[in-house]
């Protein structure tokens, strides 16, 4: 005699099989008597799956929409199927900056069978991805890696790759992971410097347990810091302006891969931008076709007004008028 939970299971696959079952049908199906099967309907409902029912001798079961997601029973190739495709999205980003692909990968790769997980595994090793942008991709394993260091909240020992090409191996407090739309980056404590950094997940080449709890202290904004990071690290000049802008419109005209953002005040917002020199930084803040005020430095605030001076001369009366 099967358990009740096996047969629930069993009685969530014939109703998925076909639209509508008699509950003679499912009896005979499932060696069990027709109040069995109506108690076990009772329970589906109970767990959250939609099992609506016709009235009458020859109404019968069939499967609905429920109020909330229920388990879900799944074979071995729809369930490495779901992987696959889960895998996909989490390191190709296609689900953008909410990590729902990473997170529900996440959940189902730690219910899997071991025969589907290492069928899964040599998927991995066998795919090989032709980059449309030339980026690197950061391999779905490393993903995995690190988002159980982040849940699991234990330090972890990191093989980086920075990049000017050196590896390091060095010891870190993993909090979080971040999306931009083209990367991702672990937002950890670095343990030797005891400082919070942002690491390129596609360089890590490889990462390992210790079994020490991670230490967060005070941790910072994952997002905000990965922006900082991303958008200033690197340049040789930065400008800080003041567009007349809400929040929301300053980010869409200034991404946070381009600049870092604060409110200052309800209609306004503070950004700092950065860039090559300030002369590439004045073209660039008047291509952004805002009105703005270059709070610092000095010499960007003077490149700016020498190109509005310039475009005003070029494009005044005509000669003679």
């Amino acid at each position: 005699m099967m358990s009740t939970s096996a047969r629930l299971l069993r009685l969530v696959s014939l109703l998925s099989a076909r639209p509508s079952w008699t509950a003679g049908e499912l009896a005979e199906r499932m060696e069990v008597t027709e109040r069995t099967v109506r108690r076990d309907i009772a329970r589906l409902r109970e767990l959250g799956y939609g099992v609506d029912s016709d009235p009458g001798p020859w109404g019968g079961y069939r499967l609905g929409r429920g109020t909330r997601l229920p388990p879900i029973s799944l074979d071995d190739e729809e369930a490495l199927a779901v992987a696959v495709g889960l895998r996909e999205a989490a390191s190709g980003g296609a689900l953008g900056g909410d990590q729902a692909a990473l997170s529900a990968l996440f959940k189902l790769r730690q219910v899997l069978p071991r025969r589907i997980a290492e069928r899964l595994g040599e998927m991995d090793t066998a795919f090989v991805r032709l980059p449309g942008n030339g980026e690197r991709q950061v391999a779905a394993r490393t993903l995995f890696d690190l988002a159980t260091a982040c849940r699991a909240a234990e330090r972890v020992r990191l093989t980086y790759r920075d990049g000017e090409g050196r590896t390091t191996v060095r010891d870190a407090d993993p909090y979080r992971l971040v999306h931009t739309g083209r990367r991702w980056y672990l937002v950890a404590r670095d343990v030797a410097r005891g400082a919070w950094r942002t690491f390129r997940a596609d360089r890590v080449l490889a990462t390992a347990g210790t079994g020490i709890p991670a230490e967060y202290g005070d941790p910072p904004d994952p997002a905000g810091l990965v922006s900082r990071n991303t958008a200033l690290r690197g340049y040789p000049c930065t400008a800080v302006v003041r567009l007349p802008l809400p929040m929301a419109e300053a980010l869409r005209i200034v991404p946070p891969s381009i600049g870092t953002h604060r409110e200052d005040g309800k209609e306004a917002t503070v950004v700092e931008v950065g860039g090559a020199d300030p002369d590439g930084l004045a073209r660039y803040l008047l291509g952004l076709g805002t009105p703005l005020r270059v709070l610092s430095p000095d010499d960007v605030r003077e490149a700016l007004v020498r190109r509005a001076r310039e475009l005003s001369a070029l494009n005044g009366p005509p000669d003679g008028a």
